[in-house]
């Protein structure tokens, strides 16, 4: 995972805001983890409209959580890939504020198999977390700054009832200001 470059005027204040939120309250009921595993059932029947309706229950009992309006969500088919001569790079989800529409893709982009539930999971705590940036903090743009990131692990480690990793962060040699996760050193202090 890597971290948007820091604007330079426009937004700054945002940005910086986002990146300094590094926590994300959760609650103590299992509402959200037992609709996760609805979302895990409905994954291995392999229907995306079984899909989309888990996910709605989920994105309810989120919503209904943090305070917010409840956005829409679409379960797609295989995942948009776009190539190029020397890299290749596929959609997983997005969101798009002003239809308030989260859109999550569930199968892989080259084999057309049922993603893994962890993968789907993570996008759709990923894209959820977009919708609180505008809906909950009023940011005006939703970038990914370390604080998302650990927002968003944050949500997905509770909905899928595992413990939270520490994630390290190691500054991007001429990235402008962007952070990359130091995986190997992430992995070892779990």
């Amino acid at each position: 995972m890597l971290t948007d470059a820091p604007p330079r005027k426009a937004n700054r204040a945002g940005f910086l805001e986002s990146d300094r939120i590094r926590t994300l309250d959760v609650p103590d009921g299992g509402t959200l983890p037992v609709t996760a595993k609805a979302i895990d059932s409905a994954m291995k029947s392999a229907k995306s409209t079984d899909v989309r309706l888990a996910c709605a229950m989920f994105l309810n009992a989120a919503s209904e959580f943090y305070k917010v309006p409840t956005c829409g969500i679409r379960v797609l088919a295989a995942r948009p890939l776009r190539v190029r001569e020397s890299w290749s790079t596929e959609l997983f989800g997005d969101y798009d504020p002003e239809t308030m529409l989260i859109r999550v893709w569930m199968r892989t982009a080259v084999r057309k198999e049922v993603t893994s539930v962890g993968t789907f999971l993570s996008t759709l705590c990923h894209e959820f977390c977009h919708h609180l940036d505008f809906q909950r903090f009023g940011f005006h743009d939703s970038w990914h700054t370390r604080g998302f990131y650990e927002r968003t692990a944050g949500l997905y480690h509770h909905v899928r009832g595992t413990p939270p990793k520490r994630l390290f962060w190691v500054p991007v040699r001429g990235g402008g200001g962007r952070w990359r996760i130091d995986w190997p050193r992430t992995n070892r202090s779990s």
